[in-house]
């Protein structure tokens, strides 16, 4: 199945493109207050290491903007003002030199504060994310009745239009809600409506586990449809968390690959080696190669029985299946030797080493 992404325009954040056939834009949120630099730093730093391609900061006060100039010179990665209640802010923001900014409709509304933003934002070259959420909609008597996906789109159409006007182009819109079919029904909607690139998210997802399930089943759906230039799955937890999710999605939906694939059976009674743990090492270990384009196409199969582990070892490029007593190693579907389960791992890792030192040199 081939996924046919929705056609939007090009926008560049820092050296970062979204829309257009760019890749799906990772993107996470700094959990500091950004005027604590060295933290904000470690954070961005942290998430920079781990893949984010883009981080937003929460800007709440003068404080913060000034931060922005200490920090900007110290990180590569593009960075997002936050802006909520005070325009002066993203006009700070903006003259300290942010890559973007991010207007919540909900709560920046006076078209004559926000043609200022607009002109800032215009003479600095940067784009702006009208971030729609459900939190903070501004509910009137005569809109009481629409249904909360169609009142969010409105609420971001209206918007658009408002900087249209304004004569800028250069947006990047979201609308998120905490639930999982009022998310998916704002995006179908606006995706129809407007060709600006579209940041995928839900909000208010709850502990790490609910959140996780919400924004894969939210996120997944678009995704498969096409709609999504950029995601960040939100998360009570830490942003390197974040972004750990975002990348299992489109690694899920096979959009992007981030590192090689693992596939491992559930583990039943049948299985006579400890695969649960192989599996956890084995993933341990990959995690600290920096893998390069090819061997990020590594498939590898770790199977505990002969059901089905032979069968999908062997459609893996490397794949161990346990028997009863050893296991057999496959190699781009060849059948190889037999190991100890004692080898196992050490085995299969040699031969993946062995890939990932080829791949560098091409």
């Amino acid at each position: 199945m081939k996924i046919i992404r929705r056609k939007s325009k090009v926008i560049k954040v820092g050296g970062i493109y979204l829309g257009g056939s760019y890749p799906i834009v990772l993107q996470s949120m700094t959990k500091v207050k950004t005027s604590e630099i060295e933290k904000t730093l470690s954070q961005i730093r942290e998430l920079e290491e781990n893949g984010c391609e883009i981080v937003r900061i929460a800007v709440r006060d003068s404080q913060d903007t000034w931060a922005i100039a200490k920090i900007k010179p110290k990180t590569k990665i593009p960075l997002v003002a936050d802006i909520h209640f005070n325009w002066k802010l993203a006009l700070e923001a903006i003259d300290k030199g942010i890559d973007k900014i991010r207007l919540n409709p909900g709560n920046i509304y006076n078209k004559k504060q926000i043609y200022e933003i607009v002109k800032a934002a215009k003479s600095a070259g940067i784009p702006i994310r009208i971030g729609v959420n459900t939190g903070s909609l501004r509910v009137k008597k005569d809109r009481s009745k629409l249904r909360e996906a169609q009142h969010m789109v409105k609420f971001a159409m209206d918007y658009i239009r408002v900087l249209e006007k304004f004569g800028f182009y250069d947006m990047v819109v979201s609308l998120k809600a905490s639930d999982i079919l009022t998310t998916i029904e704002a995006y179908r909607k606006i995706a129809r409506l407007c060709d600006y690139p579209l940041h995928l998210g839900v909000t208010a997802t709850g502990l790490p586990k609910y959140g996780i399930v919400k924004s894969s089943i939210a996120l997944g759906c678009l995704l498969l449809e096409g709609i999504g230039d950029t995601i960040r799955v939100s998360l009570t937890d830490s942003p390197v968390q974040e972004v750990k999710v975002a990348k299992a999605i489109l690694a899920g939906l096979n959009i992007r690959r981030f590192g090689p694939e693992i596939i491992s059976c559930p583990v039943c009674g049948r299985c006579q080696g400890d695969l649960i743990g192989m599996v956890r090492e084995l993933e341990k270990r990959i995690a600290n190669l920096n893998f390069k384009a090819y061997a990020s196409l590594l498939k590898i199969a770790v199977m505990g029985c002969a059901v089905n582990g032979p069968g999908e070892a062997r459609n893996a490029d490397i794949g161990i299946a346990l028997g009863q007593r050893d296991a057999v190693l496959f190699e781009k579907g060849k059948i190889g030797k037999r190991v100890a389960f004692k080898d196992c791992l050490e085995t299969l890792w040699r031969k993946i080493r062995k890939n990932y030192e080829q791949s560098i040199k091409v």
